[in-house]
């Protein structure tokens, strides 16, 4: 694991790579973090990846450290969007790149596979679902009635989210919570150092929280990102693999079980059993064999 920094305009971006990044006959791959995590929730994904032949670079999203708080103060999901985008471009990626998304990082992901500028050949998102898929429609209205009681409950922290500066004075409580609710037996030591180094000060606190607030003030997106202000929301185009930890206390796993038949076809669902909201770190074994399988590289899971 080496650490790369690249200059993309709005914002410097630092990021955790794995393989050689200077040799362009490798694809390449990007793997876009969560809240409340960092880059280093890869660690067990990237180093597959690099051994099946891949360049992997897994930023630090805007705001965490080592990466910079964005000139235009956007953490709107278009921005982030913009960020892979640039990232693609700035690492000489083609059409064999992949793209893989884990909770916000899966919303930034779903709404690249929902868009026309899309570049990378394959989408993978982890414990958040295209959002147009969750939307209720007659033949399973009664099924996502039944989920959205318990949803309304695990979602209490984006409310919260949205207070000034209580969230930020709470932080590392709230975090630390999040972690224990969000993935129950998972022992999250090393991943909150990892996030107290990548939010150290109120400011970087102030901008994790952003993700959330951002969401809510659509009216404040820069010019910059207001080609791709639709598309986050929309449904993807590009066959996507997704998956979902059946013991997530983030978003109810339920949600995974009604998705499969919207959308486009050659997608795959799948459920991870023994994990929870960060399933790429409590079951890498299953999960990178998955998206091993997803990319048609040795070691995916149909193959074992």
């Amino acid at each position: 694991m080496k650490e790369h920094a690249i200059d993309l305009g709005p914002v410097a971006l630092a990021s955790l790579t794995w393989g050689e990044l200077d040799d362009r006959d490798r694809p390449l791959a990007v793997l876009v973090h969560g809240f409340p995590d960092t880059a280093h929730t890869w660690r067990h994904l990237g180093p597959a990846l690099a051994g099946a032949g891949y360049r992997v670079v897994a930023p630090f999203t805007r705001g965490y450290a080592p990466s910079g708080v964005p000139a235009d103060g956007s953490y709107h999901v278009p921005a982030l969007m913009h960020d892979v985008l640039a990232l693609h471009r700035a690492y000489d990626g083609d059409d064999r790149a992949a793209l893989v998304g884990h909770d916000w990082g899966a919303i930034t992901a779903n709404g690249v596979a929902a868009s026309c500028a899309n570049p990378f050949g394959a989408i993978v998102s982890l414990a958040v679902p295209p959002f147009s898929v969750l939307n209720p429609r007659r033949d399973d209205l009664a099924r996502w009635l039944r989920i959205l009681p318990r949803q309304a409950g695990l979602s209490w922290y984006t409310v919260f989210n949205q207070l000034p500066r209580l969230p930020e004075r709470r932080f590392d409580a709230l975090v630390a919570h999040l972690w224990r609710r969000w993935s129950p037996g998972h022992d999250a030591t090393d991943d909150l150092a990892h996030l107290a180094a990548a939010v150290p000060d109120g400011d970087r606190k102030a901008a994790a929280i952003g993700y959330y607030r951002a969401q809510a003030r659509p009216h404040r997106l820069p010019a910059a990102y207001r080609s791709l202000a639709r598309d986050w929301t929309r449904a993807p185009r590009v066959p996507l693999l997704y998956l979902h930890g059946a013991d997530d206390g983030c978003l109810d796993p339920r949600w995974a079980g009604r998705i499969g038949d919207r959308l486009p076809a050659g997608s795959r669902v799948a459920i991870v059993d023994g994990a929870g909201h960060f399933l790429q770190l409590e079951r890498p074994d299953v999960v990178n064999a998955h998206i091993l399988d997803h990319l048609h590289l040795p070691g995916g899971a149909r193959r074992r």
